[in-house]
């Protein structure tokens, strides 16, 4: 495939020139290089290719991204903390640092980092509900993500397969979906373990409150509407009237910020509610204020009848320490090398590990869980016209803006809407389509796909006998069927960890279409192939956990037995994919990803 012809009114950077004449003379050329180099610069800051040739032009153009990324990451946030079973601000923790990171390290200008639907059901699953092990996790997934990024392990994530990335997914877009229903419907006291949780839904759907019901619809329809109102916008013409021409701004950014335009409508009338003295929804509640402290992760944690040391807390989290990096890498790479694709510039997939890895390590220390790259924003991003990464700082500073001063509101939002916007956001992750393409391509690759969904849609009962670890593959460990922790009881397994979370929005603009896109510059081509205080502050970690209230799943730790064990390690049984080749890189990881 032949590059993308540099824009018409934007010169191709004299850097970028030079940075791509780096690269294509081959590795062997980078290993003999000095790692001073300007080249050997720009491949580990890609920002020094881009940045020299800055504009006015690309500063309005990102601007104008980074606001509607910011007001679409803001409620998806708060939602996805209550996916992760956190309160809701450890989801503002975890969407600002990314933004900043990626600024520097990123080779992609689309992809924004933050919470995810699948990373946080991810985290749910492995942390049980404790911030201290959610923001440890984010800590060691990081070190994990740096150690391959440094080592260069980029091109395993190639052997990844399509069936087993739907299976992902679409078990994923389940779990999910119908953990929503619960708060759509305002049910409480049900169950999170999934056929449970169907259960007791269905057992108790005559107590729906009519009031949370009648609004999670109301505002699932209001998200259709506006995502359908901007995927049918007809293009601007430079010849139309100035008044068309501001309409339909108007028009295309009230669309594209359709998830905090439904928010404030809902919290605003839950707070007219509120006024008259009657409330008929459920609210979020109380949200912490300010910003959060920074400090340490916690590599202990402090009981009413103990202390669980890093040790153990790692051995707590068991498979989860294998299964949340790979998981957050796959789909931060995959939304990368997709929307290179479709915008013609290649990535660094080394370089991503990278920018994921410090993300995660330093979000650990402003209590954030671990993050990934999102599809749904970064289509958000794309079509908003970003020009470079500096569009992330204005989403940054957009969500610190909301945790200084807008947490007060937070307490008016309804459960019921948050619900409607995840699960509009993944129901598109559902794709009905590759069973019939598996089908008719290669009928054993079906049944690894509906394989897969089946280990990812429930927990796996595995007998063993004493200490001796369960005997499953990869894909089950992967899938989270019978994900087993030490000292566990038989009776509690963690379940349907899923691939990655936010579904792209439609109609994302390729090369030379869309607005402005013209103003886009042609990226440059990276690297070769594609303890706390008695009384804590606003967001900080307990030093303390209550102790009757302890998690089921850490009071082992308090009266454990010897018959501690782990699981053990394995490699999945996936053969490499010839993928698709093209400006994305030499091996894309699933067409269907896009």
């Amino acid at each position: 495939m032949s590059p993308a012809p540099p824009s018409p009114t934007v010169g191709m950077p004299s850097s970028v020139t030079a940075l791509g004449q780096a690269r294509s003379s081959g590795p062997g050329m980078a290993s003999s290089a000095c790692c001073c180099s300007p080249a050997a610069v720009q491949r580990r800051l890609p920002i020094m290719a881009w940045l020299p040739n800055y504009s006015l032009q690309w500063l309005k153009m990102d601007f104008i991204a980074g606001l509607s990324v910011g007001l679409t990451a803001i409620p998806q946030a708060l939602a996805y903390a209550e996916v992760a079973g956190l309160p809701p601000q450890y989801g503002l923790y975890s969407a600002f640092v990314g933004c900043f990171v990626y600024f520097f390290l990123g080779t992609s200008r689309d992809v924004t980092l933050g919470p995810t639907a699948i990373m946080s059901l991810l985290v749910s699953f492995y942390t049980f509900h404790e911030p201290a092990y959610a923001v440890l996790l984010a800590f060691l997934s990081g070190c994990i993500q740096l150690a391959m990024g440094v080592l260069h392990l980029g091109f395993l994530l190639d052997f990844i397969s399509c069936p087993v990335i739907k299976g992902f997914t679409s078990a994923a877009t389940v779990t999910i979906g119908f953990g929503q229903i619960k708060n759509l419907l305002g049910l409480q006291n049900i169950p999170r373990q999934f056929f449970l949780q169907v259960y007791h839904t269905f057992l108790r759907i005559a107590e729906t409150r009519v009031g949370d019901a009648v609004l999670g619809l109301v505002c699932m329809l209001l998200l259709l509407v506006l995502k359908l109102m901007r995927d049918h916008m007809p293009p601007v013409h430079p010849e139309m009237p100035l008044g068309v021409r501001l309409s339909h701004g108007l028009v295309w950014s009230a669309t594209t910020a359709r998830n905090a335009l439904v928010v404030s409508f809902a919290a605003l009338v839950a707070y007219s509610f509120e006024v008259t003295g009657y409330q008929p929804f459920i609210l979020t509640g109380e949200t912490a204020e300010g910003l959060p402290p920074v400090r340490t992760p916690p590599f202990s944690v402090t009981t009413a009848n103990g202390t669980i040391s890093f040790t153990e807390m790692v051995q707590d989290m068991g498979a989860g320490l294998a299964v949340v990096p790979l998981m957050g890498l796959l789909e931060s790479v995959a939304v990368a090398k997709a929307f290179a694709s479709q915008n013609n510039y290649r990535i660094d997939a080394n370089q991503e590990l990278l920018a994921i890895g410090l993300t995660n390590v330093l979000g650990s220390f402003v209590s954030s869980y671990p993050v990934t790259g999102s599809f749904g924003r970064t289509a958000v991003n794309s079509q908003s016209g970003v020009c470079t990464p500096a569009g992330g700082l204005v989403t940054g500073v957009l969500v610190l803006l909301s945790l200084g001063y807008l947490t007060s509101l937070f307490y008016y939002i309804p459960k019921s809407a948050l619900a409607a916007i995840i699960i509009m956001a993944v129901a598109p992750l559902f794709d009905t389509k590759i069973f019939r393409t598996l089908w008719r391509v290669k009928r054993s690759t079906e049944w690894v796909h509906l394989a897969d969904l089946a280990f990812s849609g429930q927990p796996q009962q595995v007998a063993r006998t004493g200490p001796a670890a369960p005997v499953r593959d990869l894909p089950a460990v992967l899938l989270g069927g019978a994900v087993w922790h030490p000292g566990r009881g038989p009776g509690v397994s963690a379940h349907a960890p899923a691939l990655r979370s936010q579904a792209r929005d439609q109609g994302v603009r390729g090369a030379g279409s869309g607005p402005a896109a013209s103003q886009r510059p042609v990226v440059p081509r990276h690297g070769g192939s594609a303890g706390g205080d008695p009384k804590p502050g606003p967001g900080s970690l307990p030093a303390t956990l209550p102790g009757p209230g302890v998690h089921p799943c850490l009071q082992h730790r308090l009266h454990r037995g010897a018959g501690a064990w782990r699981a053990p390690p394995g490699l999945p049984e996936a053969g490499r994919r010839p993928g698709l080749r093209g400006p994305a890189g030499p091996c894309s990881p699933c067409p269907a990803v896009r």
